[in-house]
């Protein structure tokens, strides 16, 4: 009998998963605007003197991974700026009255673009910037109400020109307001506050009221009733953030949360 050959069992492979290197998925908390604004210097274009600067004004918003930061990027010049804000002030007569929201949203907006490329860094070690004379373009001080109708200016006061001027080395501010009576033939007359200041940090001063008039004479009888009304209203006393200054435009932010855009004028 032939011998039986026996083979060894032929053993059963078990595939062999392929190594498959695990991921570490990180969610993505930032927007795009801020990854790409990190590879963008957020120096000065060019030289301080065209004013053309990288500005930055972080906003909050909010997304599906819950509140983030976000940066808008703003590229004017100080000029176009500037030129941009006066645009916006046209027809409000400087907000005396009152200004809607959006308007006035926008106006803020500017006014911080504006401060945050203020080519006077110290402007209270610069006094010469500061001083001189001035005329008010823009205001947050509103008159409304029953105090507009007991001053007379909705259909008797016709409001002229704010001026302000600033003696730097004596310490002195003086604001004028002019306005005019209808029914005195057209009498012209001011309101006038004197105050002074002193130095409280590199750009603030504290303001003192001193004393205040109306003139001519007979204004001054006619309105002696509303003068403490007017001084609630207009006084300066407390303290001023001199928050932009530059040869033609000066923007301050006092106490009460007022904020004040004035430009250069030759009145002396």
């Amino acid at each position: 009998m032939a011998p039986k050959l026996v083979y060894p069992p032929i053993p059963t492979f078990q595939p062999i998963p392929p190594i498959i290197p695990r991921l570490k998925i990180i969610p993505i908390t930032h927007n795009i605007v801020s990854f790409t604004h990190s590879l963008i210097p957020t120096t000065v274009f060019g030289d301080s003197s065209s004013g053309f600067r990288h500005t930055r004004v972080a906003e909050q918003s909010s997304g599906l991974v819950g509140a983030a930061d976000k940066e808008i990027e703003d590229y004017r010049t100080t000029e176009q700026l500037k030129s941009d804000l006066y645009q916006a002030l046209q027809g409000i007569n400087r907000g005396i009255f009152g200004v809607q929201s959006a308007k006035k949203s926008e106006i803020e907006g500017l006014v911080a673009l504006l401060e945050s490329q203020n080519p006077t860094s110290e402007p209270t070690s610069n006094l010469n910037k500061v001083g001189g004379s001035w005329r008010l373009v823009y205001s947050t001080i509103t008159i409304l109400g029953s105090k507009r109708t007991k001053l007379g200016l909705r259909d008797f006061v016709v409001l002229g020109d704010f001026y302000q001027t600033i003696d730097a080395d004596k310490g002195k501010a003086v604001n004028e307001i002019k306005f005019s009576v209808r029914g005195l033939n057209l009498l012209n007359g001011q309101l006038t506050i004197e105050s002074s200041f002193n130095i409280a940090s590199k750009s603030r001063v504290n303001i003192s009221y001193e004393n205040s008039a109306i003139t001519p004479e007979q204004l001054m009888n006619l309105f002696r009733r509303n003068h403490e009304l007017l001084l609630k209203i207009f006084n300066p006393e407390g303290w001023l953030e001199i928050s932009y200054v530059d040869d033609t435009m000066k923007i301050g932010r006092d106490d009460k949360g007022n904020i004040f855009i004035l430009e250069r004028t030759e009145k002396t």
